[in-house]
This record gives C-alpha cells, sequence and structure tokens, in this order.
C-alpha cells in the first residue's frame, strides 16, 4: 500500500470527523471500513463500526466546528499510521467539560490496518487531557 492509496482509502473516515452532524458519517464509515470494522479505544475494549457512528455524532452536536486534519501518514505493508489533529469550539458538554466559549486544538495518533482495500481495525489515541486544560475557564 502506498501513502496515497492509505489516504484514499481513510479519507472517508477522517470527512466523517469534520463537522459529523452535517454529514451522513454512518455512509461515510461504511465506504472506509470493512462491515466487521473494530475501533479500539484500549487493547482490548472496541467500538463497531456502527458504534463509531454514534460516538462521531455525538462530538459533532458537542462540537458543531470540529475538523479533524490528517497531518502525516506513513505505511508499513498493510498498516497505516495517521498523525492528525483535532480542533473545535464545544457548545455542549464535551469531555465533561462544561462549554466555555474557548477552543481546543490537539494531536491524535491512528494506527490502522487493511484489508480488501478498507479499514479492518484501528487504534487510536487522541490528548483529550490537554485539550480539556484549553477549555478550562
Amino acid at each position: 500500500m502506498t501513502v496515497e492509496e492509505a489516504r484514499r482509502i481513510s479519507a472517508p473516515l477522517y470527512e466523517a470527523l469534520n463537522k459529523p452532524s452535517e454529514k451522513n458519517v454512518a455512509e461515510l464509515l461504511a465506504q472506509a471500513c470493512n462491515d466487521d470494522y473494530h475501533s479500539y479505544h484500549t487493547n482490548q475494549e472496541f467500538l463497531t463500526r456502527d458504534q463509531l457512528a454514534d460516538v462521531f455524532k455525538g462530538m459533532g452536536e458537542a462540537v458543531p466546528d470540529l475538523t479533524w486534519e490528517v497531518v502525516d501518514i506513513h505505511v508499513v505493508d498493510d498498516m497505516m499510521v495517521v498523525r492528525g489533529e483535532a480542533t473545535g469550539t464545544p457548545v455542549k458538554e464535551f469531555w465533561g467539560a462544561a462549554p466555555s466559549g474557548k477552543s481546543f486544538k490537539t494531536m491524535a495518533i491512528d494506527v490502522f490496518t487493511v484489508r480488501d482495500g478498507r479499514l479492518a481495525t484501528g487504534y487510536h489515541i487522541e490528548n483529550w487531557m490537554t485539550a480539556r486544560e484549553q477549555l478550562a475557564e
């Protein structure tokens, strides 16, 4: 897999994270991810593709201007590592922080495996602690 192929494969997932309250998130994730996709938030616990769509939609309701930029992609065999940056200004409670009118900017790292031209698994880490600190009054 080339970096260009990785970018094309993952593009609908990241498109779903840009103002997700304005998009058909489930359709975009179906384009990017296999039916049995697992999105891991720990080494053992994961969300299904449908559950992930609900999380994205909830994030979009709390942060209507959520923007997720792909900064860098590295590829090794059937694996891609994506470094991204998330920004936004919450209008509702977000990860336990009340809306303050302040914005956040934080880093994310995603490690995906690809099967049959679509994402099979994703392991992700976002620096939400830093984002919450930026939102504090």
